[in-house]
């Protein structure tokens, strides 16, 4: 008997996340990061596409992460949570810096065949197509950090000025394994002004790929450490709602 997670029918409880991991250029990643966030021992880039209920209505989403550690703590740097409803984007932000901004989003699976599909401001910049093969045992408890970043900007505009300057906020999240299935399949970036991955983090090798069903464990929010306000002034304009490093406010533009 499978022992694959069951859910009623229509309900978005017991999605999977689609974990897509890729290998890019270790120096692409150091130039995303403020000082005082360092790159990770691995040169990865971890994609999540989900669907899951924030507070009470499906959310889509497709979070970008990058390997990075913050006072030798090891996590992943995040430049940003697209997701396809608006009343979550501010809030998000403005209290916790998560890096929420509107994108579109599909996601589903039919079968093995596993679909991605994410765009903002009507340009597609990542796709995702494959079919699993099989159960992937995944750990049975085990801990993620993500970093964010919450800044306000002095009211006015002045120069290297703030109203809150930056600090590190710490997302402590436990897991575990519900259930895993790996995909083989094939993940392509395509150029966007707005959500710039494939020019500012190139893939150079799919790692791996999943449908991960987790258990949630537990969640820390908590704010930590002050960043440099100087030396972070050149990543405090950034693209939308997102960490991609932005030019006046607008996108950035090749």
């Amino acid at each position: 008997m499978s022992d694959a997670p069951k859910t009623n029918p229509g309900d978005i409880f017991g999605w999977p996340i689609l974990k897509i991991v890729y290998r890019t250029d270790a120096d692409k990643i150091a130039a995303l990061l403020p000082p005082g966030i360092e790159p990770g021992e691995d040169a990865n880039v971890r994609v999540n596409i989900y669907n899951f209920p924030v507070p009470d209505e499906p959310e889509y989403g497709v979070l970008v992460n990058v390997d990075a550690s913050y006072r030798g703590t090891p996590g992943g740097y995040t430049l940003g949570y697209g997701i396809d409803q608006e009343s979550a984007v501010f809030i998000s932000r403005d209290m916790n810096g998560q890096p929420k901004y509107p994108a579109e989003i599909e996601y589903y699976r039919v079968g093995p065949g596993v679909r991605a599909r994410c765009s903002h401001q009507r340009y597609t910049f990542l796709e995702f197509s494959g079919q699993t093969t099989g159960v992937d045992p995944g750990p049975e408890k085990y801990e993620e950090n993500e970093w964010w970043i919450k800044v306000s900007r002095a009211v006015g505009g002045a120069e290297k000025a703030y109203d809150f300057p930056p600090h590190v906020v710490r997302v402590k999240s436990t897991y575990g394994t519900a259930h895993r299935e790996a995909v083989d399949g094939e993940l392509v970036l395509r150029d966007s002004p707005w959500d710039p991955i494939a020019s500012l983090l190139p893939q150079r090798e799919l790692v791996s790929a999943h449908l991960d069903w987790m258990n949630f464990l537990g969640r820390d929010i908590t704010l930590e450490g002050a960043l440099d306000p100087e030396a972070f002034w050149p990543h405090a304009d950034t693209i939308s709602g997102s960490r991609w490093p932005g030019s006046n406010g607008g996108p950035r533009r090749s």
